[in-house]
């Protein structure tokens, strides 16, 4: 390799990492920042990430903005944490769909209203209360 083949190179590499740390930064500039739902949540680990339960949608549910999740009757809903309401509040929890015909949906967790589903299935008996942060309730 010459000399000025390996200038080219890392000239070339340096330009590469410049475009992908400012595509990284425009991704996270592009995340906002909504309004929190609540302070504190029930979780079944002090990182939220064990099913708690599952659950069967009574009705369809269209997601108000990117905090939300969209669910169809009759889909299955695996709960991952419970939101403690406010005073004045609404019940909100937080979860993710499961169905043959939703496939697309699978593995987005995001809140709904807890009347919307009905409680099929306990995973987790004990839980803990967490209070939520500001990542809970961003929008990418």
């Amino acid at each position: 390799m010459t000399a000025s083949t390996h200038t080219r190179l890392l000239f070339n590499m340096r330009h590469l990492l410049v475009l992908l740390c400012v595509g990284i930064l425009n991704h996270i500039s592009e995340a906002l920042l909504m309004e929190k739902l609540a302070d504190n949540k029930m979780c079944g680990d002090a990182e939220c990430s064990h099913v708690l339960s599952m659950a069967t949608a009574l009705d369809d549910f269209i997601a108000p903005d990117c905090r939300f999740i969209n669910i169809k009757k009759g889909q299955k809903v695996y709960v991952y944490s419970k939101l403690i309401p406010e005073e004045g509040g609404g019940v909100f929890w937080s979860g993710s769909v499961y169905s043959d015909r939703y496939v697309d949906q699978m593995g987005i967790i995001g809140y709904f209203p807890a009347p919307l589903v009905k409680e099929t299935l306990t995973f987790r008996e004990g839980t803990v209360q967490i209070q939520t942060t500001n990542m809970d309730f961003l929008c990418a």
